[in-house]
């Protein structure tokens, strides 16, 4: 049910796995990662018509404790979900090393 980011990029980067940015307006202002959705935690339930349960799901929020919950959630529900271990900061200490951090 996780992922790390090094993980993350490769499936990104063969379009195996749809991100799911799940952090405020604000978060996403400073850094984002390019093709992500973005549906802030709080949203998810109001959103699922968004997602289909034949798709792969990876969930990243900032440091990885609010999309831990949010994949939980969606994998309760029946959804392909995994958490990605260490957030958009791990991401930009590992893969994309001028993203901005906070």
């Amino acid at each position: 049910m996780e992922l790390n980011v090094l993980e993350l990029k490769e499936k990104l980067d063969s379009e195996e796995i749809t991100l799911i940015d799940v952090r405020e307006d604000y978060e996403v202002k400073i850094c984002y990662i390019k093709n992500s959705m973005h549906i802030m935690m709080n949203q998810i339930p109001n959103n699922l018509d968004l997602l289909g349960k034949d798709n792969k799901y990876a969930i990243i929020c900032h440091s990885g404790v609010r999309s831990l919950a949010v994949t939980q959630y969606l994998v309760s529900l029946g959804y392909n979900a995994k958490n990605v271990i260490g957030g958009i900061d791990e991401w930009a200490l590992k893969v994309e090393k001028t993203m901005k951090r906070y």
